[in-house]
């Protein structure tokens, strides 16, 4: 980003005017080649100008002189040196026009002029919570398009007259302003002031290279005025209160206003506005969450500069300035979680496609939730002590699979890699479920005694936790108790293609292996995955796909689309339903998960791979699914950390820590879904189904007729 956006000083007219309309109606040039020829007429014109001037002066002479005393004789010699000289003059005219018409030609041929007259090139995608409010993520962020109606006038007044009061009486190009800032510099021996306007900055942060070449600063010039033509001031002060770089990610007045005061545009007061406004020549350098002083200092010469154009007072501009003191601009804390938001924003893409404008994304994110997740296992981590984990992460979601928090690392700002997405780690014994349904598939009773004894396949023996073996036992209790030995015995029995199947069945999308080890959760897997597994047991039906977009709507039409999965469950595993829901409560009620214990109903499966690589608890209450994995991310041991104390420990603290409020809104929220809109959209099957596709209004267009609704 350019920080070195700097303009004139003159005042502000009272009104702003549109931008005009050339003879014939046209609402400006729409390709290179017009405005060539636009600038070039007035470069002819000019030239023309200048030789009707230095003829008339000639003839003058010429007439002085004839009313001398002595008149002198005209000579043919003369009279031909003459034309000679027009005619020299007319071929460098020639070749002047030529010349120019190749520079335009060379500097303009590949300008998108539609794209500019559009707007945005890239859609605008704004994420909100269930709750409805904004997603802050960390990094890159825009808020939503907002009308010119919608900024407060004092922002309008501070923008003008820090960075352009001539703006609405010059036409794209402020010459006198120019001329200002070159005085001015060459006074200084360096660069104080620039003459650029508010229209020539929209082009170059929105349309063009970066690189400071004759030719863009010849593109910068014709797009200026043609801009001004085809749009109008008030339309290119929107679009660049929308779309100016204003530091710590913030790309837009809106996304600014969010960032550093947690408010709305039109909330913003003087002494914010003028914060703001003072941004735009130094984004990086005035943060005011980096640099708090410094971005005070420029807001009191913003202020000084609103007096001196006569838009507010001397007094209000001291009150402004004493609101200094309490002013403290802060980032707004992560309710939004920070890798959710990256990993909705990847669906929130596909949706926006090639759409141009603003389109809002309503999310399952609960805040409430999602503060108890980021502190619980912050709290874990740090409390883990020498050769504990050095990472973790934590999904929860409705039996529906609509993720309601996420969180996938210790510190975001550290590592934006997501654990809970993005990993591949071993599950462990929480892959024994998968065992489990097999056999209840293949019509074993849980009942029915198994081998818990030493054994060995193809050179491979899996032992128990402490070494320790119980002959035979039924069942359920070498579930309940995760006896290494006898469910490796129960999966051979039931066929290990099975236990694969089993597991794909309730969506679990990792390649698996299928070698006897795959029992004991050998093969690598995801926690969003493994956790919407356990959703599906919790459901009824499977595979429960894990997502996070509710609806999204456009700022064309503000109609709202429903999303939901991109897969509605089609197996029917309530056969099986409540022996799995009853071993998996013994677990925690009596054997390895006793540390997830809540006041009520709770249910899961502890895990805990090779060597203490990985630990993990997998579980659920009557409305809740909770994922948790703690590990390192170079695959070296915890010093003796296992699924049923760390992660069991994080999964109560997590259900305890959730209000019943915050689970009676969300399901409030489950129940208002068929009320928000009349049309759901797929997105993902559409997509598939028609090239034609447009994802802003879930419509496609048939061979014959107009654009229909798609109803996939």
């Amino acid at each position: 980003m350019d920080d070195s956006h700097r303009s004139g000083e003159t005042d502000r007219p009272a009104e702003a005017h549109q931008g005009q309309r050339d003879a014939e109606g046209r609402p400006g040039f729409s390709r290179s080649a017009r405005a060539a020829s636009a600038l070039g007429a007035a470069l002819r014109a000019e030239l023309g100008a200048s030789i009707r001037a230095a003829s008339s002066r000639w003839r003058g002479r010429r007439a002085r002189t004839a009313n001398t005393d002595a008149p002198a004789a005209p000579s043919k010699g003369f009279g031909r040196h003459r034309n000679r000289i027009l005619g020299a003059l007319a071929v460098v005219a020639v070749a002047g026009l030529v010349l120019v018409a190749g520079i335009l030609w060379w500097a303009l041929r590949d300008v998108p002029w539609e794209e500019i007259a559009d707007g945005s090139i890239a859609p605008v995608v704004v994420l909100e919570s269930a709750d409805g409010s904004p997603l802050v993520q960390e990094g890159p962020y825009q808020g939503a398009y907002t009308r010119l109606d919608a900024y407060p006038q004092h922002l309008l007044d501070a923008v003008l007259s820090i960075e352009d009061r001539r703006f609405y009486d010059h036409w794209g190009v402020d010459f006198r302003g120019i001329a200002r800032a070159f005085m001015r510099n060459l006074n200084a021996g360096e660069v104080v002031q620039g003459g650029s306007t508010i229209t020539q900055q929209l082009i170059k942060i929105s349309y063009l290279e970066r690189d400071r070449t004759y030719r863009r600063k010849i593109q910068e010039l014709v797009i200026a005025f043609w801009l001004e033509r085809r749009l109008g001031k008030d339309e290119i002060l929107t679009r660049y209160l929308n779309n100016i770089y204003l530091g710590a990610g913030a790309t837009g007045v809106p996304a600014a206003a969010r960032i550093y005061f947690d408010k709305e545009p039109a909330e913003l007061d003087l002494s914010e506005s003028a914060m703001i406004a003072g941004l735009i020549i130094a984004p990086s350098v005035l943060n005011p969450i980096a640099n708090a002083e410094r971005a005070e200092q420029r807001a009191r010469v913003v202020l000084d500069a609103m007096v001196a154009n006569g838009k507010i007072s001397a007094e209000e501009a001291a009150a402004a300035k004493a609101a200094y003191a309490q002013l403290q601009p802060t980032r707004p804390a992560t309710r939004s979680g920070s890798w959710f938001a990256d990993w909705a924003m990847r669906d929130a893409r596909e949706i926006a496609a090639d759409y141009r404008g603003t389109i809002s994304v309503t999310t399952t994110l609960e805040p409430q939730l999602q503060s108890v997740a980021d502190r619980v296992l912050r709290e874990a981590l740090d409390g883990a002590g020498e050769g504990g984990p050095g990472q973790g992460a934590l999904v929860a979601m409705g039996p529906d699979g609509a993720v309601l928090a996420m969180v996938g690392g210790r510190n975001y700002q550290e590592s934006a890699f997501n654990r809970a997405v993005d990993a591949l780690r071993q599950p462990g014994s929480t892959f024994k479920t998968f065992v489990l349904l097999s056999a209840l598939q293949a019509g074993i009773d849980v009942r029915v005694l198994v081998p818990d004894e030493p054994i060995t396949i193809d050179g491979w023996t899996p032992e128990n936790f402490g070494g320790r073996y119980y002959g035979l036992v039924p069942i359920y209790e070498a579930f309940v108790r995760s006896l290494n030995a006898a469910m490796v015995v129960l999966a051979q029995e039931v066929g290990i293609s099975h236990v694969a199947a089993a597991a794909r069945d309730l969506g679990i999308d990792a390649e698996l292996t299928e070698t006897p080890a795959l029992a004991l959760g050998a093969s690598e897997v995801t926690l969003i995955d493994l956790t919407g597994a356990y959703a599906s047991i919790l459901a009824g039906v499977a595979p429960v796909e894990p997502w996070g977009i509710v609806s999204f709507r456009t700022d064309e039409t503000g109609e709202a689309f429903r999303v939901g999965p991109t897969r509605r469950p089609d197996i029917d595993i309530s056969p099986f339903q409540n022996d799995l829901i009853s071993l998996l409560s013994m677990v925690v009620e009596q054997g390895t998960g006793q540390g997830a214990r809540v006041d009520g109903f709770a249910a899961g499966k502890t895990g805990t791979s090779q060597n203490y690589r990985d630990a993990w608890f997998v579980g659920f209450t009557e409305n809740l699914v909770v994922g948790v994995w703690v590990g390192n991310d170079d695959d070296t041991p915890m010093k003796g950390v296992t699924g049923g104390a760390l992660p069991a420990g994080i999964f109560k603290a997590f259900v305890d820590g959730t209000s019943i409020e915050a689970l009676a809104a969300q399901e409030e929220r489950e129940a208002g879904d068929g009320a928000l809109a009349a049309q759901a959209c797929n997105v993902q099957a559409c997509s598939r189904a028609y090239r034609s596709f447009r994802a802003s209004d879930c419509s496609y267009q048939p061979y014959n007729g107009p654009r229909q609704l798609c109803e996939r």
